[in-house]
């Protein structure tokens, strides 16, 4: 027993030093990849608002390019630099190169010192404007009278001829008459006139004359005087006076569409009677008239153009400068309202610009792919280049209704050369 007891007690295993015998452990199904946490403990999901953004930035920049979409063509218009040498006739009002006539006025004034005293027996005279309402010029001799309403006489010193009407416009003169007497009872002011020599006649209602300013000069009497020495210098200070203004006077005459070209233009000054001054002074005047030959400037240039553009059809066309041409009247002289032809020569040089017609240029190109718009605008003289812009960039073909193009005009003449 002891023997037994101690082989059961030799034998004896401590639990805690054997190693204990677990059961496998059970096979379960494989478990879905855990979702990864962010820092902030959130889980990473897929990135739908960035989607959503990527997808608003591809429609948006589809939206921006037909929002941008469009067809331009960018036209440079022919230019032809041509030395002249030119001599034209042209008409009053009418026919292929038609030329008009206008007319300024102004005076200066000058107050000097007295150098004597003088016994002066002077008539007043002035500026009328003649009218005539008849289908037929009017002739008007030397000396014919005009009177105010007053009964006042005053004269013509030379035959003038009055324009017919027109349209229904009656024609019209401005010239200088002169009081019948002396004294300053003809200082009139303001007033109308009618020619006693035709009353009888239906011509007495449809020929008449109205003045727009005050006659002056009429004195009789001593009054403080200077030499001819000062009167003449002067004389020469007030023409330089005038000359500039009525060179710039002259200029805003002209028309819209009319040209005035260098050496179209005729000064005629004139000293009027002077005149009493404050104290013992003298008023001295002059009166400097300007009139300029002008043409309609389309005209004039398809008239240069025939002349000095071999392959020139009678195409619109403007002028980029008309600093360098100079006119010079075949006669002498520039002509005066009522004149009806003049013959004048051209000299210098210029650069016609040929106007573009937008809409025919939109209407070419319409429905044209590039290459073949850019075909069609080499048969237009007018077209000296022309840049193509068709958007998105994917567009090939103008678009077939011209109302959809939009066509400029570049270079510096731009706006002269848009018809």
């Amino acid at each position: 027993m002891e023997g037994e007891k101690g082989l059961s007690s030799g034998i004896t295993l401590n639990r805690e030093q054997m190693p204990l015998q677990t059961p496998p452990p059970p096979v379960l199904p494989p478990r879905p990849p855990k979702r990864s946490r962010m820092s902030d403990g959130s889980s990473r999901r897929f990135p739908i608002g960035t989607a959503i953004v990527a997808f608003l930035v591809v429609v948006g920049s589809v939206g921006v390019l037909f929002a941008f979409s469009g067809a331009k063509v960018a036209v440079t218009p022919t230019q032809n630099v041509v030395q002249v040498t030119s001599t034209l006739t042209a008409a009053a009002g009418e026919g292929d190169l038609p030329f008009g006539v206008v007319v300024v006025e102004k005076t200066a004034t000058n107050s000097v010192e007295s150098e004597s005293t003088e016994n002066v027996t002077q008539s007043a005279q002035g500026t009328i404007t003649v009218t005539n309402a008849q289908e037929a010029s009017q002739a008007l001799i030397k000396n014919t009278r005009f009177e105010t309403p007053e009964g006042l006489i005053f004269r013509i010193k030379d035959s003038i001829s009055v324009p017919p009407q027109k349209n229904g416009t009656p024609g019209s003169l401005t010239v200088t008459v002169y009081a019948d007497e002396a004294g300053e009872r003809h200082n009139v002011g303001p007033t109308t006139f009618t020619l006693p020599g035709l009353k009888g006649s239906d011509t007495y209602t449809k020929v008449t004359a109205r003045s727009s300013e005050s006659m002056q000069g009429g004195f009789l009497g001593a009054r403080p005087a200077v030499g001819q020495a000062t009167k003449n210098a002067e004389n020469a200070k007030l023409q330089s006076t005038l000359e500039s203004q009525l060179k710039t006077e002259l200029q805003a005459q002209v028309k819209p569409g009319y040209v005035l070209i260098p050496g179209g233009t005729a000064f005629v000054y004139e000293m009027q009677p002077d005149t009493a001054g404050v104290g013992n002074s003298v008023t001295l005047t002059t009166k400097g008239s300007a009139r300029g030959v002008v043409f309609p400037e389309e005209a004039l240039a398809r008239a240069i153009a025939f002349q000095s553009v071999g392959t020139y059809s009678g195409q619109p066309l403007t002028f980029k400068s008309l600093d360098a041409l100079s006119l010079a009247p075949n006669e002498g002289l520039i002509p005066v309202v009522g004149d009806t032809t003049f013959s004048f020569t051209l000299t210098g040089s210029t650069t016609l610009v040929w106007k573009i017609d937008t809409s025919r240029i939109a209407a070419a190109v319409a429905g044209k792919s590039r290459s073949g718009a850019h075909e069609v605008l080499e048969g237009f003289p007018e077209v000296e280049g022309a840049l193509l812009v068709l958007k998105p960039f994917w567009k090939n073909t103008f678009p077939v209704e011209p109302a959809k193009i939009t066509v400029t005009i570049e270079g510096k003449d731009a706006k002269n050369a848009k018809k």
